[in-house]
């Protein structure tokens, strides 16, 4: 009787979310909003894979300033659950940390890493696939999910197949590619051996302490003497004097791309990043025009626009705005702040936030 891979969730939730601007703000950034009209995208995250693993198998890993929202939003979250880094330091070194705390459990216990800002219209199917992921880990092979492109999308990097996309539920991963430009990307979607990069990574914990070991051998000294300190009960002082001394890298650029063999699970179940107001407006329930607008808002002669009033949201002072004549813009009202884009630029908002930190309005952001 085969037994089930005991697996334990670790959700990322440290990002900034600087292309939801002004909305996301670097104390309250994309995960901890309600961006698609229900839960804030953290909260839908976590009750996703309940099922799975249960709140006593749940890691979150968040940033300092962002440790008391996180928190308050996911109340059954044991708090020593809710893995504080004390500076940013990309992916790795968050991932490393919370394998090891979970290989001081069970070293054969399966990781699944998953971001904490994205949507899934299929839960269940997403479950599933998630359940074929975990049991290619569980045999020792570090595993990724792939989702199968619909359109040549240069924003995503891509998971370039050793065969073809088909006949298989695990397939075998050649390597890992940055984002394309246009033609590539119209390349990968023709070829069929090509999906997209979600950034979900599933291992068990001794498979990927073996590799950061192998690959990141600093990273793997900060994570040694963090186990001493744990030992002695005194981790939390060892990760603030740690932390800020591990490399700055990301688990793809640091282990992915080095590793051997690496299976992909390719998925299908309404997967969406969420990464810009473009994708906001194309999850949400539009009126006969394309628009997506609060009821208070009055729209003329207007079609293919997103009107986002956060003050209405979070039940304050409705303010009228009226769009007329206009077509794909997004409209996003604050208390302190008015975005005004045209939705095919919305990746585009970034840059004001980094024209905002360039002039020394910190406080905007």
């Amino acid at each position: 009787m085969s037994v089930e891979p005991l697996a334990y969730a670790l959700i990322l939730a440290g990002g900034a979310g600087t292309r939801f601007w002004p909305a996301s703000r670097v104390r309250r950034p994309k995960q901890l909003l309600p961006l698609l009209g229900g839960d804030p995208l953290l909260v839908e995250t976590a009750r996703r894979v309940l099922p799975l693993c249960g709140w006593e198998r749940i890691l979150v890993s968040t940033g300092k300033h962002l440790g008391p929202q996180t928190s308050a939003l996911l109340p059954a979250l044991a708090p020593s659950h809710l893995l504080v880094e004390p500076v940013a330091r990309n992916t790795a070194p968050c991932i490393g940390w919370a394998t090891a705390r979970i290989a001081r459990e069970n070293p054969s216990a399966v990781v699944m890493v998953l971001p904490s800002d994205h949507h899934v219209s299929d839960e269940a199917r997403f479950r599933q696939v998630l359940a074929r992921a975990v049991a290619s880990a569980a045999t020792g092979v570090i595993t990724t999910i792939g989702i199968r492109p619909s359109h040549p999308e240069t924003g995503y990097g891509y998971i370039e197949l050793d065969g073809g996309a088909e006949g298989a539920d695990v397939l075998s991963v050649r390597r890992f590619v940055e984002k394309p430009d246009r033609k590539r990307a119209e390349q990968f979607v023709a070829g069929g051996r090509h999906l997209w990069n979600a950034g979900m990574f599933f291992f068990r914990a001794a498979d990927m302490l073996a590799a950061i070991r192998a690959h990141l051998p600093e990273l793997a000294r900060g994570l040694d003497a963090i186990d001493r300190a744990a030992q002695k009960g005194s981790e939390e002082a060892e990760v603030e004097r740690v932390f800020p001394t591990l490399p700055s890298i990301s688990i793809d650029h640091g282990v992915m791309e080095h590793t051997d063999k690496l299976a992909v699970v390719p998925g299908d179940f309404g997967w969406n990043d969420v990464g810009s107001w473009q994708s906001a407006w194309e999850l949400a329930q539009k009126d006969s025009e394309g628009n997506v607008a609060p009821p208070h808002s009055v729209l003329i002669d207007a079609a293919g626009n997103h009107v986002v009033d956060l003050r209405a949201s979070e039940g304050r002072e409705k303010k009228v705005i009226a769009l007329v004549g206009v077509q794909g813009l997004v409209v996003v009202e604050t208390d302190d702040a008015l975005l005004i884009v045209p939705r095919d630029r919305a990746q585009d908002v970034k840059a004001v936030v980094d024209k905002l930190k360039e002039t020394g309005r910190g406080e905007t952001i």
